[in-house]
């Protein structure tokens, strides 16, 4: 991993003539995304993302950090807050803002003997788990990281909208996947990120997932652009 997401955080966090991101997926052209967007404030963040924030409780993980400003928002609340990201450089950017418990780990081979009454998956959280048959083993190690009575706040899209239909208003799917699939490539400063995987879930199969993985799946609240997010607790 070049860690070109990182590096355009970085970029910006220290003034280093920072540029757009380009990214691209399997099923969309590239486009340019601003690397200020990551560095929002609360009043900039989606409903969504607000929801999450003023939802959150206790003591925080936040998964997939990339430029901090949930963590930092949440500390700033007076939270205890762990941002916990794969990018060397993010977690960099998370230490110049002054988050004050930081760790550059997979959340997989994240180890530690604490216990969270909220573990936070945001910006599309299901993404990290990459393809579908993947979504136990890291629901499964989430919950590890949950205190008996905590949740999991985690956002995501249906993608159904991307693809077009048949005059019987039937979806044209891949026929060898889950639509939501995706490889994503980035590219900063004329060089390219090597493709990896990322997911989209809908909101039924995430709740299909969830049940099977002993979580009550609860639909918090449904965005503008077929979004959603949802809190996972454990069954009663």
């Amino acid at each position: 991993m070049k860690d070109l997401f990182g590096k355009a955080i970085l970029d910006y966090q220290t003034g280093n003539d920072p540029q757009d991101l380009i990214t691209e997926t399997s099923i969309s052209e590239s486009d340019e995304m601003s690397v200020a967007y990551l560095f929002r404030d609360f009043d900039e963040m989606p409903k969504i993302e607000q929801k999450a924030l003023l939802l959150s409780k206790g003591k925080i993980l936040d998964v997939g950090s990339g430029a901090g400003s949930h963590s930092l928002y949440l500390q700033q609340k007076g939270f205890d807050v762990t941002a916990i990201d794969i990018s060397p450089s993010a977690i960099v950017s998370c230490e110049l803002r002054n988050i004050k418990n930081c760790v550059i780990s997979d959340i997989l081979n994240y180890e530690t003997s604490e216990k969270f009454d909220t573990i936070l998956l945001l910006m599309n959280g299901t993404g990290i788990f990459g393809k579908l048959n993947q979504i136990s083993k890291y629901l499964q190690k989430l919950k590890s990281l949950l205190k008996e009575d905590g949740q999991i706040l985690i956002d995501s899209s249906d993608l159904i909208y991307m693809y077009d239909q048949d005059e019987d208003g039937a979806y044209e799917v891949p026929a060898d996947g889950y639509y939501g699939e995706l490889t994503f490539t980035i590219a900063y400063k004329g060089e390219i990120e090597e493709t990896f995987d990322w997911l989209y879930v809908d909101y039924n199969t995430l709740q299909n997932a969830a049940n099977a993985n002993g979580f009550q799946c609860e639909l918090v609240l449904e965005g503008e652009h077929f979004d959603y997010l949802a809190k996972l607790t454990f069954f009663k």
